[in-house]
């Protein structure tokens, strides 16, 4: 899910924390002089609902893919190197360490590629 935020809208987090809204995943980068900010939320529905119950601008559903593992040297490459053996390009990734040995990676590739990617990693 992708919000623009306009200088006069609330601040999205605190219209989904106060919703109960429990999110996988946050994005969030300037985009045209706004910000784009984009949600991965464990119930897609009660985000929703919470955005429109706050009048919020949404755009979306735009598919992305979560990973997680254990964090070592190199996992972030074997997952990249899959990928490029697959001939599927990544549009963007974002990858932190999550603590206690553990990393979490967001990453979305081309419309095209979403099945490719689904079935790479045995999604579905």
């Amino acid at each position: 899910m992708v919000f623009n935020i306009g200088k006069e809208e609330p601040i999205a987090d605190y219209v989904l924390r106060d919703a109960g809204v429990n999110l996988l995943a946050f994005s969030g980068f300037p985009r045209n002089r706004r910000a784009q900010l984009d949600f991965v939320p464990a119930d897609p529905m009660a985000f929703k609902a919470a955005a429109k119950q706050a009048k919020l601008k949404v755009l979306g559903p735009k598919p992305c893919f979560l990973a997680e593992g254990d964090d070592r040297p190199g996992a972030g490459a074997e997952l990249m190197t899959r990928l490029a053996e697959a001939k599927i390009n990544v549009t963007a990734l974002q990858a932190i360490s999550a603590g206690v040995g553990r990393y979490g990676a967001i990453l979305w590739v081309k419309p095209r590629d979403v099945k490719k990617v689904a079935k790479l990693f045995g999604i579905g």
